[in-house]
């Protein structure tokens, strides 16, 4: 045990943990740790019966949409429930009807050749979805009616007061 650092009779593990345990208070003392990114605030810390919270934390640091893992039947199921969220702020029917195409060309592609859980999907009808879109502009476009006048109350109920 001669030149060795530590005790005689100390385990390995003992003198493992005192090195570590040196060299952080060296580093401490430099002043190593000073200025963290995130210095005195509390740790995110998951939820205890969460399996996945590092596969969350991860997509999340790294800015992916979870709606990316999920299987392709699924993905494209919700991207026609949300068809008529994504085209509502489009300047034209044609571009209305382009998204709406490219939508149709991927769910016809997954039907041929179905990839993932067999999930049913209906195909986006382009004319359904443009006359959508017509009626949610026409209600934005429609101009507020004005504020109704006051109604006056009979002469018995201001007596009355």
């Amino acid at each position: 045990m001669r030149g060795e650092r530590g005790e005689p009779g100390e385990t390995y593990w003992e003198r493992y943990e005192s090195l570590i345990d040196e060299q952080i208070r060296r580093a401490t003392a430099e002043g190593a740790f000073d200025d963290l990114r995130g210095a005195g605030k509390p740790l995110d810390l998951p939820a205890r019966d969460d399996e996945n919270w590092w596969v969350r934390s991860k997509l999340r640091a790294e800015g992916v949409p979870t709606d990316a893992l999920l299987p392709p039947s699924l993905r494209l199921r919700k991207d026609v429930e949300r068809l008529d969220d994504d085209v509502r702020d489009l300047a034209d029917e044609a571009a209305v009807r382009a998204v709406v195409a490219d939508l149709d060309r991927r769910v016809v592609a997954h039907l041929r050749f179905p990839v993932g859980p067999p999930v049913p999907i209906r195909r986006p009808s382009a004319d359904a979805v443009v006359g959508r879109w017509r009626a949610a502009r026409a209600v934005a476009a429609a101009p507020e009616p004005p504020p109704a006048a006051p109604a006056r109350r009979r002469w018995w109920r201001r007596r009355r007061d």
